[in-house]
């Protein structure tokens, strides 16, 4: 009877025990995919300013440079991904995490007080590279710092960080211009609400440098350095104590044929210069932005003022979009490490292209009334439902489940520059996007969202041809993947 007790005591503890550490990894997930925050707020807040910003420094007549305006800062990005795997493997995950946070918060300030259209330009890109190197860092240090087990899922945090920040910078925008009476109105010490719009950026940088202040650094990154005992003790933080050992081993036996092969740790391979494997990020990448997600979330207000709604109702709008997007970000959460990752992308490839054409469809039905364009009966809602489910499945599946892969795919040996190129790559994408836009919308928003269709479907392709599972897998056991080949994953390992 005694033993009995003792056994259900045992069990007890033993659940306690890894609760407290899952609450912990948890934590940790949380405080680094702030980054995402930071990214998904910088890169909304345009949204509500945009039209303010065109007329204050007079860009009615040149939609390329109002386009460059708001993604210049993507510039910054791309430069900010492809160097933050290397200043992290230099100097650390969480320094590297402080200059993103620090960049940031510098350019809030700048972008609010921008004099001309060229300043705002040259704040908004320190901000990219700050937000650049929060999006390469952050995936990659959850990944390092998470049980395989429950990886998928806390690297979607990232995406759902993006997502929380692109409604709370899309709600503050609104905020504040309703206070003000409109974006361009005066508020607080006479300064326009679109410079405080800029302004409040400043707080998000702060929380997240404050947080990024706390964390460990990654055991991986420390056992690199020699540290092997301060690796081993962040590992016991975060995993049942019988599981550290076998992990720092095998972190390792990692690092140590990473030095082996250290002359071949190139990116180097027979596509196009490249490896099969490094194609694969780029692309996963590229597809994400192609797709023209950022469309709805740096132009929506414009866009649906631009097809007769009102100001009001625009912001209104934006807000409720956003919303939904937080909302089936948690659906990836639930389901990436049921699932796995290739099923969930191929179902929301395939709703992106359906929902894109329905988008088609009705802006192909606008008409011009007082030399306006506007949706006539029931194409604007048909127009509000479909943008709102094409949110919905590139929410739950591309939006949070590319930054899953980034994390996982490549070997060891190449993680670090790989992921900056493929992040570099998503920048520069997304850049083209929001550039082209303003140009591509007033040519037709018909040929626009057909185009953005037509990426989506081609999506679906490349998924089923060329992406590999890597549910279930170990990062160390990554330098064995191979691309998939007609949809077969790699062997779990």
């Amino acid at each position: 009877m005694s033993s009995s007790v003792a056994g259900r005591s045992d069990n007890r503890q033993s659940g306690q025990t890894d609760k407290r550490l899952r609450r912990k990894v948890i934590a940790l997930s949380i405080a680094a995919a702030l980054g995402g925050f930071l990214f998904g707020f910088d890169s909304s807040v345009i949204n509500g300013a945009v039209d303010a910003i065109t007329q204050d420094f007079g860009l009615e007549a040149q939609p390329l440079l109002s386009g460059f305006a708001v993604a210049s800062a993507l510039l910054g990005c791309a430069v900010g991904a492809y160097f933050a795997g290397r200043l992290a493997d230099h100097w650390g995950r969480i320094p590297v995490m402080l200059l993103g946070a620090g960049l940031f918060l510098v350019s809030s300030i700048g972008s609010g007080l921008a004099f001309a259209v060229w300043d705002l330009i040259l704040w908004r890109i320190i901000g990219g590279l700050g937000i650049g190197i929060a999006s390469v860092i952050a995936p990659a240090y959850i990944a390092e710092i998470a049980p395989k087990a429950v990886r998928g899922s806390l690297a979607s945090l990232q995406q759902l960080a993006i997502t929380l920040g692109i409604f709370a910078a899309l709600l503050s925008d609104t905020l504040l211009a309703n206070i003000a009476g409109g974006a361009n109105e005066p508020l607080w010490f006479d300064g326009d609400a679109w410079r405080w719009m800029f302004v409040v950026c400043a707080i998000p940088a702060l929380v997240y440098g404050l947080l990024a202040w706390r964390l460990p650094e990654s055991p991986r990154y420390l056992a690199g350095k020699g540290k092997r005992e301060e690796a081993r003790k962040v590992l016991a933080s975060v995993m049942p104590a019988d599981e550290v050992d076998g992990a720092i081993d095998e972190i390792e036996a990692s690092l140590a044929k990473d030095k082996e092969y250290s002359r071949t740790a190139s990116l180097k391979g027979p596509m196009f210069g490249l490896m099969p494997i490094v194609w694969v990020g780029i692309l996963l990448s590229m597809f994400q932005q192609l797709v023209g997600i950022n469309v709805i979330f740096y132009y929506s207000t414009s866009l649906w003022s631009s097809v007769g709604f009102g100001e009001d109702s625009s912001f209104g709008i934006s807000v409720f979009t956003s919303v939904v997007n937080v909302a089936v970000t948690f659906v990836a959460i639930l389901l990436v490490d049921k699932v796995g990752r290739r099923p969930m992308l191929l179902i929301g490839s395939a709703g992106m292209a359906i929902s894109l054409g329905a988008m088609t469809l009705a802006f192909s039905q606008a008409q011009l009334v007082n030399d306006a364009p506007e949706l006539p009966g029931a194409w604007g809602p048909i127009a509000l439902v479909a943008a709102n489910l094409f949110v919905i499945a590139f929410g739950a599946t591309w939006g949070p489940l590319v930054w899953v892969l980034l994390g996982e795919v490549f070997p060891n040996r190449i993680r670090g520059k790989a992921l900056g190129i493929a992040a570099a790559a998503q920048w520069l994408t997304n850049f083209a996007v929001t550039e082209t836009f303003p140009a591509l919308s007033d040519f037709s928003l018909a040929f626009t969202y057909g185009l953005y269709a037509f990426f989506a479907l081609v999506s679906f392709v490349f998924v089923f041809f060329a992406v590999p599972e890597t549910k279930g897998r170990s990062l160390e056991s990554m330098d064995d993947l191979t691309v998939v080949r007609r949809g077969k994953p790699a062997p779990a390992q």
